[in-house]
């Protein structure tokens, strides 16, 4: 009785999410991409903010094939550009009667190369992109939420990159540990709010962002890059902050998650792994833009 009890309910559709609102900062592709096609499955809302209008006209026309038309919708939004920020959050709220869940998502690869060849055009870019966009949809998520008095939840997605050395590049790094750190800092602020914020830690994980058009190549390098046997995947972090989301974390917050396989366990040693573009030795510097659309701006010496 009880095992097919229990099988019943595996076959039920999942409703943990069901009447919430949520916004996906880069949410076209990649990690939220899976987040914004896990949040509609558990009955959310959801507002996707890419940069990308190419990436996220196909999600449109993919999510409407899946049956999810009314329920998303797509803006285009520059994260580094406050007015952008503020009105993909303002959208949630006048096209779904409110906002519960903000998933400060959006990234890109940023500067690369050592750090003696980086330019403060190249800083100024990762940091706007990784640091200033987490801290305009905090700022921002904060206003609505309050306003509404019924709490929320604030995701932001940092790195392992921001834990150790050797584990990204140096600006990347620097912009990742400071989502770190405002993740905690806003998480004491706003917790008499009731609204959570956490950080999500990803490590090696192999979406268009990571990939440079070679999905295989990089899905073969992950897999063998830390001591779970497998690549990390969008759905993994899906995962993750479908728990930040929901109200299985109500009494989570300041919180930073890590998802990477045990990679941190072991030591990242990113220069050892990625010489070419990581650490003293690199041949190459930069700018990657991720899957905004727009080229990267590199150099080789």
């Amino acid at each position: 009785m009880t095992s097919e009890k229990t099988s019943q309910n595996a076959t039920q559709p999942s409703t943990r999410l069901a009447g919430k609102t949520a916004v996906i900062t880069g949410g076209a592709s990649g990690m939220g991409r899976s987040t914004a096609l896990r949040f509609l499955a558990e009955g959310a809302n959801v507002v996707v903010a890419d940069f990308n209008q190419a990436t996220g006209a196909t999600l449109m026309q993919e999510t409407e094939a899946l049956g999810f038309a009314g329920r998303i919708i797509f803006i285009a939004t520059d994260v580094a550009l406050e007015n952008d920020v503020e009105a993909a959050l303002v959208l949630a709220v006048d096209t779904f009667g409110q906002l519960d869940i903000v998933f400060n998502n959006a990234g890109v690869g940023g500067a690369i190369g050592p750090l003696t060849e980086t330019t403060t055009a190249s800083w100024d870019y990762t940091m706007d992109v990784l640091a200033k966009g987490v801290f305009l949809g905090i700022k921002h998520a904060a206003r609505i939420m309050r306003s509404q008095g019924t709490g929320g939840s604030i995701i932001n997605t940092a790195s392992i990159a921001a834990l150790s050395g050797d584990a990204g590049p140096l600006v990347y790094s620097a912009a990742k540990a400071a989502v770190v750190s405002m993740t905690k800092s806003a998480a004491v602020e706003l917790a008499q709010d009731r609204i959570r914020v956490n950080a999500i830690c990803p490590g090696f994980i192999a979406t268009p962002l990571a990939d440079g058009g070679k999905p295989e190549k990089i899905r073969e390098i992950f897999s063998r890059s830390q001591p779970w046997p497998e690549y990390g995947r969008g759905d993994h972090i899906a995962g993750a902050a479908l728990f930040f989301a929901s109200d299985d974390s109500i009494f989570v917050t300041g919180d930073a998650l890590v998802v990477d396989g045990g990679l941190t366990a072991a030591g990242p040693e990113l220069s050892r792994k990625m010489p070419r573009t990581s650490g003293r030795n690199s041949k190459v510097a930069g700018v990657t833009k991720g899957s905004t659309g727009e080229k990267p701006e590199l150099n080789t010496f």
